[in-house]
């Protein structure tokens, strides 16, 4: 006997992978916002300290203008940072130097104008900031920044003091926290995006052990049989000469192998092919419907808890029972919950003439399946309805 494995389809995103992927997209949103609100927010204070040594309006339009450039400008230093994780190690220099140039010229005119070293120099800090460091070097670039930052304050705080319009302290500690609130933000982002990567490995992860597992079944199911089969006629084979009885009831056996290894392989690939029990009654109603029937379905809400592995081939095969040997007008089904077991049932009206599973194969088949997970099979056949009704235990999952 031969067998093809069709290879496995590739996994469609799941909704909760799809929400997850989204939600990565909005949080880096969120977190390139927050990072040009605290720009914003230092611009605007860049902005004021001016305005509280110069007030004239030529002087505040050059900080607010020159202080929304570099604003702007970050915007591809966080667009860069975004590919931080598939990009090359290192600082690409080459498409970032005008961000840089644009820090530098708003660090001279703020710095100038408000004769301010801290101010100076803050734009070119937090522009160096958003590079793409490695985790490393970027920890020791923040705290150099700052560590900057903070002792530029107190050469200015000793060079000369401001009107009281704005106090010291305010530019001291916006610009001061700058470095730290960023790399912040970008640490959160980070995080994000390395989940997202852990979930989508992890996806990678199960699909892989779960084809692995299909072949070690497969491989187990028909190595076995295989090897009996083998046997068994390498038997016949030696017995048939001298004793064709014997070699005749070895051949009968290896059929049997045979038909036990198919039944096997059936077996595995609906356990793998297994479809929700909710998909497989509502399919069994629209087949019915299809075929012209007027169907009552009755489906406890819980079905998807029911054990679809038992229950799936039964409705399966008792569908097709109706359909090939009823010739009715209406059908039932209805699957409830008692305190610990499911119960199915299928009936439909009978037809003068009709005979139900004449060849026995499928409720056969039927009542195999019931019996290896401790179930039960019931049959009730009159003149005006035709019902079969299978009781499974809610465990019947373990018990197969």
């Amino acid at each position: 006997m031969s067998s093809r494995i069709e290879p496995l389809a590739p996994a469609v995103p799941t909704p909760g992978a799809v929400s997850l992927t989204r939600g990565v997209t909005v949080t880096w949103w969120y977190t390139a916002g927050a990072v040009l609100f605290i720009e914003l927010t230092v611009v605007a204070t860049a902005t004021a300290f001016v305005g509280a040594t110069d007030l004239s309006g030529i002087a505040l339009l050059i900080a607010a203008v020159s202080g929304l450039l570099w604003l702007a400008s970050t915007l591809l230093l966080l667009l860069d940072y975004r590919r931080r994780l598939d990009a090359r190690p290192g600082v690409p220099w080459g498409r970032l130097w005008l961000p840089l140039l644009a820090a530098v010229a708003f660090g001279l005119v703020v710095g100038l104008l408000g004769h301010s070293w801290q101010l100076a120099v803050m734009p070119l800090a937090q522009s160096i900031v958003l590079l793409n460091w490695p985790s490393g070097v970027r920890f020791r670039v923040v705290l150099a920044a700052t560590l900057l930052l903070v002792g530029l304050s107190v050469v200015d705080s000793a060079a000369a003091s401001v009107d009281a319009f704005l106090p010291r302290w305010l530019p001291v500690i916006v610009i001061s926290l700058l470095p730290f609130m960023t790399v912040s933000s970008l640490w959160f982002w980070d995080v994000m995006v390395t989940l997202d990567r852990a979930r989508a490995s992890e996806a990678r992860l199960a699909a892989t052990q779960e084809r692995l597992r299909v072949a070690t079944d497969v491989h187990d199911l028909q190595g076995h049989h295989l090897q009996v089969i083998a046997l068994q006629l390498e038997l016949a084979e030696r017995l048939l000469p001298r004793d064709p009885d014997a070699g005749m009831e070895q051949l009968r056996a290896a059929r049997v192998s045979v038909d036990e290894a198919r039944q096997g392989t059936r077996d595995l690939a609906t356990r793998y092919r297994s479809v929700p029990l909710s998909d497989e009654l509502a399919n069994a109603r629209d087949l019915l419907r299809a075929a012209g029937l007027e169907v009552e379905a009755v489906i406890d809400p819980d079905a998807a808890a029911a054990p679809a592995s038992a229950l799936g081939p039964v409705i399966r095969e008792t569908t097709t029972n109706v359909l090939r040997h009823g010739g009715g007008r209406r059908a039932r089904l209805a699957l409830t919950r008692t305190v610990d077991a499911w119960r199915y049932e299928i009936a439909n009206d009978a037809v003068q003439g009709a005979r139900f599973g004449d060849d026995g194969s499928g409720l056969d088949g039927v009542r195999r399946r019931i019996d290896d997970v401790h179930g039960t099979l019931e049959i009730h056949a009159d003149a005006e309805e035709f019902v079969v009704v299978v009781t499974v235990p809610s465990n019947a999952e373990e018990a197969r």
